[in-house]
């Protein structure tokens, strides 16, 4: 090889290592990012109940809410994600890695609800309704609407009764005792969670809309407010068929928290919790509350049927 030729070699040799160098040193700076910035799958579908206090949790009320959400609009056009893992904004929110001198640590511990209650073709259900349903029945039953796919006209509706529910910043299995599980940041509260759904749905033809209005601003009353934003979304888009109102459950205490989980493929996914409510004497005016029985069996049966696991018995 001649001179001149080696040298190219040299120099292209010489660019090749120098680019390798900086691609390592921005994923060494990037990895903290990387690992914090995962999807979080943990939902509730639950159906609109009008009395909030059976629900409230223990303890003082949501603090650090904004006074309003974003309105419900129709996704724009799909945009292609960037490939580089953008930092998540934490402010106003608590900080796993933040300084925590003198706080008191505390354990998560993960757990695997098993099956409990009645067996319905494979869904369990723990029926409180003193009532003799035939679930196996209805999942067996025709579902009662029909989701066009590909159209403009919203068919799912998504929203959330308590939107300040939220999650530990980071996949990690401690917390200090300045952890506090509401915030008004949408990154680490269930409004994340509700947004990925939305965006599934409709990535798969299905319009969906997503309404982060906050009802838990104050937490007594946030049922009935969350039932009037339903009323007015329901108005405005008649085309709709299923309401999801998508919520974090927590289980544990303030120095013990639990995480629910189930494994698949060896990996561990968060199990997920189904809510279907109950009016057989029509008092709150839910008179086909068996519709939405119905609809929430067959999640349960697919859930299961797909990953073996990832559904605690419904309730």
């Amino acid at each position: 090889m001649s001179f001149k030729g080696k040298l190219i070699k040299g120099i292209k040799i010489a660019v090749s290592c120098g680019l390798m160098a900086v691609a390592l040193a921005s994923v060494v700076r990037r990895m903290p990012e990387v690992f914090s910035d995962r999807d979080t799958a943990l939902a509730a579908a639950a159906f609109t109940l009008t009395d909030g206090k059976v629900y409230a949790a223990a303890g003082a009320e949501p603090t650090g809410v904004p006074p309003s959400a974003s309105a419900a609009t129709v996704p724009p056009a799909t945009v292609a994600p960037s490939t580089v893992p953008q930092p998540r904004d934490k402010s106003g929110y608590y900080d796993s890695f933040g300084r925590h001198d003198g706080e008191a640590r505390y354990t998560v511990e993960e757990k695997t609800i098993l099956p409990d209650g009645e067996e319905a073709d494979g869904c369990y259900v723990k029926n409180y309704t003193g009532l003799d349903v035939a679930f196996t029945d209805l999942i067996k039953a025709p579902l009662p609407f029909q989701i066009k796919r590909n159209t403009a006209a919203p068919q799912v509706l998504i929203y959330h009764t308590h939107t300040s529910e939220a999650y530990l910043d980071e996949d990690v299995d401690w917390f200090y005792e300045s952890y506090y599980s509401r915030t008004g940041n949408n990154d680490y509260n269930v409004v994340a969670v509700g947004e990925a759904m939305a965006a599934a749905l409709r990535k798969n033809g299905i319009a969906t809309v997503h309404d982060a209005t906050v009802h838990d601003a104050t937490y007594d009353g946030s049922y009935d407010r969350s039932a009037q934003t339903v009323t007015a979304d329901r108005e405005q888009y008649p085309s709709l068929q299923v309401v999801l109102d998508i919520h974090r459950d927590a289980l544990g205490t303030d120095e013990r928290k639990v995480k629910t989980v189930f494994e698949h493929n060896g990996k561990k996914g968060a199990q997920i919790m189904i809510l279907a409510g109950c009016d057989p004497d029509n008092e709150r005016g839910f008179a086909r509350w068996e519709n939405n029985l119905n609809f929430a069996l067959k999640l349960q049966h697919t859930a299961e049927a797909l990953y073996p696991g990832m559904t605690r018995p419904l309730d």
